[in-house]
């Protein structure tokens, strides 16, 4: 299932914020590619680290990088459908906050559960995560435009949006139970994934402002 968009409503302000951090996404993937292997060791988060108290500052680097093309593209793709209307309705300062944070509680998630692992970490997915359970809090009856590959036959459909995220959230749930019964140390970060999006399910009101909510016809 590929997400394209909200079907039920639009943003009513331009999503500045989603925009930048996507942009800054696209340039850190490009100097990635530039540098190559060493660039991504230096910049990437490691669990062991974190733990140890070292390179805190890969926590941040880390949100702005990822895996490979796939990588990016799938991440940047389910971003732009998703947080332009949380941005909308948190407004650009609290939404910043917010989605840094939510990367924060994505990597305080993955060295709880991996505290000794050396692999090195790298993606927005938990932050991504945090906007998708904020989605969920918010806006669980909107429509979400998905494309349904079945085969090879593609098919557009909307789904709700508390059926779509609820979906992946458990996918993400069962694949860390499923990692954690094989006791792996590498691969994907599921637990980073399922932390953000607790913290966004579980924060999204604090940020969001009565305002704004007014606007969309939430209060």
């Amino acid at each position: 299932m590929i997400p394209i968009g909200d079907a039920d409503r639009r943003p009513l302000h331009l999503p500045i914020v989603t925009a930048l951090v996507i942009g800054a996404n696209a340039v850190m993937f490009l100097l990635e590619l530039a540098g190559g292997d060493a660039f991504i060791n230096r910049l990437a988060m490691v669990p062991a680290d974190i733990v140890a108290g070292r390179n805190w500052i890969t926590i941040l680097t880390a949100m702005f990088m990822h895996a490979g093309w796939a990588h990016i593209l799938g991440n940047m793709v389910f971003f732009w459908v998703f947080g332009p209307e949380i941005e909308d309705v948190m407004g650009p300062v609290r939404y910043l906050i917010f989605y840094l944070l939510g990367g924060l509680a994505a990597t305080v998630a993955q060295a709880v559960i991996a505290p000794n692992s050396t692999v090195p970490n790298l993606g927005a997915s938990g932050a991504i995560a945090a906007v998708m359970g904020a989605f969920l809090i918010t806006y669980p009856r909107d429509r979400i435009r998905t494309v349904l590959l079945l085969g090879w036959f593609a098919r557009v459909t909307f789904i709700p949006a508390v059926v779509l995220v609820g979906f992946w959230f458990l996918t993400q749930l069962f694949s860390e139970i499923g990692a954690l019964a094989q006791t792996q140390t590498g691969g994907v970060a599921y637990m980073a994934h399922i932390g953000g999006f607790v913290f966004g399910a579980i924060s999204a009101r604090l940020f969001e402002t009565r305002q704004r909510r007014t606007q969309q016809g939430l209060e």
